[in-house]
């Protein structure tokens, strides 16, 4: 997997195409969306073997979870507020891509089972045929070692660094547009 970190920020850089709602509240619903396929990794400590449907990247990682989870946010996303179905539609397709980021980065990755993209339909294992990001360790123990360090070199150059210029550019190409 990506780390937790990379997730995050490619969700905030993600967040930056909802230019009417760029607040903080929503940069970090949108974090902590691209992060929540991981929640799965409590299976380890459950006893579900990974390649289950619900062992890791399995059910959570699919695109079905994603586009569930972003019809959810959408809905609850300031129920009191008298927001159009045109603003709830967007706003549930950025989280929705925000979630389904994760998947998309874990499957670029260099270890583990690979991803189930199409569960539960099909809890195939799917890696890209390109897979630079060095894999995360799970646990925090790991991850601050030499492996966490190599991790981090490669989703500076992976994920950081192409997220600050997405999220720099959507950021000014939004301010000009609310401007006309």
């Amino acid at each position: 997997m990506a780390s937790v970190i990379s997730h995050g920020i490619l969700g905030i850089a993600v967040s930056t195409l909802f230019y009417k709602n760029n607040s903080k509240k929503f940069m970090t619903v949108c974090a902590l969306s691209a992060a929540l396929p991981d929640a799965d990794a409590v299976g380890f400590w459950l006893g579900i073997p990974y390649a289950h449907m619900f062992g890791h990247r399995g059910i959570t990682h699919s695109i079905l979870f994603a586009v569930l989870w972003g019809i959810l946010v959408a809905f609850l996303w300031e129920r009191k507020k008298n927001h159009t179905i045109l603003y709830r539609i967007w706003l549930g397709f950025i989280v929705t891509l925000c979630t389904v980021s994760h998947p998309v980065l874990d499957a670029m990755t260099t270890g583990g089972l690979g991803v189930a993209f199409y569960s539960p339909f099909d809890n195939e294992r799917i890696f890209f045929d390109k897979r630079p990001i060095v894999v995360s360790p799970i646990g925090v123990k790991q991850f601050f070692s030499s492996w966490g360090l190599r991790v981090i070199k490669s989703e500076m150059v992976w994920v950081w660094l192409p997220s600050f210029i997405f999220g720099y550019l959507n950021y000014k190409i939004g301010k000009r547009l609310l401007k006309r």
